[in-house]
């Protein structure tokens, strides 16, 4: 086996350039999920590259759809309709949170058994969240422990159902909505706060009917799907670490193109605006329901800045990049209500806490966030990454702005959502 890779970060002063990020890891989980039950051939470019969604992609292969690249690179799946293949055996899906949460909706509601199965971080996180709901539409499921992987799913003919969950959460949501898909009658789910509705705007471009009413969403049962060619639009989440970059050097001056614009996504913006860094869009369209454009960003000075209630649900991806580069900004950070990052792929509220300090920052973490003053001035140190692909990525961002060098190991980790982070971001950094 091949040791881990190591990166040294050192000082930069500028961030400059423009760059494209890869595919959105949230849409191309859910656009592989929704071919496979469309009977007919799907074709995705920009499909997001990471060994997250290659996990979603073999799980659907495994499940007797076809699934290849063309000579361009794009991805191809032959999807089978509703009912799906058995597969020979437990369906891997290593790291990748999003594929076991959200596929158990459609395993829920096939004619037979299915093991779901992860890596040891994926095999930590809780699942009760999806078991709960999918159990009350029918289906048997058993876990380890009662909340974590392997799951044991046994599919039945569901029904639908009226469901508030108690975690505001888009997996969750997407998975109810997939087994509702499955289900006779009407299904319901009521949000304790809005997320991301990639999952109702891909059902749509599949031809769904999705309804939506503040915080509630329903689907009806029995509808038929149809194949989609679609270009997945660029990764906010990801774009987020060269934008944060660019927010803590005054003379920056950064374009990215092709990135997804939806509102769910977008309060990066009015975050790093509050920080003091403009930022515009331009040439914005639609496509299959989703918001497409370019941002460009020119760093300011601004004031303190507060994540909370439903933000924070919003941001939960780009709140460890945007601690890690708080002491830098002149009003500093303070993030509440996120108690959610404690079941990610590490505990991100303490892995961000531990290397905040080994940089030499001021931290202070409460129980569901941190308060961070800012015009702080941090050294490099040894990171930790945890293999946490966004601890690895927000502290390479950190290192940029520090004093002397800086160690990431174990940085193969990004490969996670973003194998060329690395290569990207050097692209893009002046010294």
């Amino acid at each position: 086996m091949l040791e881990p890779k190591s990166v040294l970060m050192r000082p930069a002063r500028n961030v400059l350039g423009s760059l494209r990020v890869p595919g959105d890891k949230s849409i191309s989980h859910r656009y592989a999920m929704l071919a496979a039950l469309a009977k007919g051939r799907s074709r995705f470019d920009n499909f997001a590259p990471g060994a997250d969604c290659a996990s979603t992609l073999g799980c659907v292969r495994a499940l007797g759809c076809n699934v290849e690249r063309d000579e361009k690179g794009a991805v191809i799946i032959d999807g089978l309709g509703p009912q799906l293949k058995e597969s020979a055996g437990p369906l891997d899906c290593g790291n990748s949170g999003s594929t076991m949460r959200m596929l158990s909706g459609i395993l829920a509601g096939q004619p037979f058994t299915s093991e779901l199965i992860g890596d040891e971080s994926l095999s930590r996180r809780p699942m009760k969240r999806i078991i709960e709901p999918l159990t009350r539409m029918g289906a048997e499921i058993r876990a380890a422990d009662g909340d974590c992987a392997p799951l044991r799913i046994t599919g039945a003919q569901l029904h639908g159902i009226e469901y508030r969950p108690p975690v505001a959460s888009a997996q969750v949501k997407t998975s109810v909505l997939l087994a509702g898909l499955l289900a006779e009658g009407k299904t319901t789910i009521e949000e304790p706060a809005r997320t991301r509705d990639h999952g109702e705007i891909a059902l749509r471009a599949f031809g769904a009917d999705v309804d939506r009413t503040r915080n509630s969403v329903s689907i009806r049962g029995g509808q038929e799907l149809h194949p989609l060619e679609a270009y997945v639009p660029g990764d906010m989440s990801s774009a987020a670490f060269f934008m944060c970059a660019a927010s803590i050097f005054p003379d920056s001056n950064l374009v990215i193109d092709g990135v997804l614009l939806n509102p769910t996504r977008s309060a990066l913006l009015d975050v790093l605006a509050a920080m003091g860094t403009r930022t515009s869009l331009v040439r914005v369209d639609e496509q299959h329901g989703e918001l497409v454009g370019t941002i460009t960003l020119i760093p300011g000075s601004g004031g303190p800045v507060i994540i909370a209630g439903p933000q924070t649900a919003l941001l939960i991806d780009e709140l460890p990049v945007l601690a890690a580069i708080a002491p830098y900004t002149a009003g500093g950070l303070e993030v509440r209500d996120a108690g959610e990052l404690r079941v990610k792929e590490c505990d991100r509220l303490s892995a961000v806490t531990r290397n905040l300090q080994a940089m030499g920052a001021q931290v202070e973490q409460t129980d569901d966030g941190w308060r961070i003053p800012g015009r702080q001035r941090l050294h490099g140190a040894l990171i930790k990454t945890f293999s946490d692909h966004r601890i690895a990525m927000a502290f390479a961002i950190a290192a940029l702005r520090a004093e002397g060098e800086t160690l990431v190991p174990d940085a193969d980790c990004v490969a996670i959502s973003y194998p060329a982070f690395f290569e990207d971001l050097e692209k893009l950094v002046e010294r």
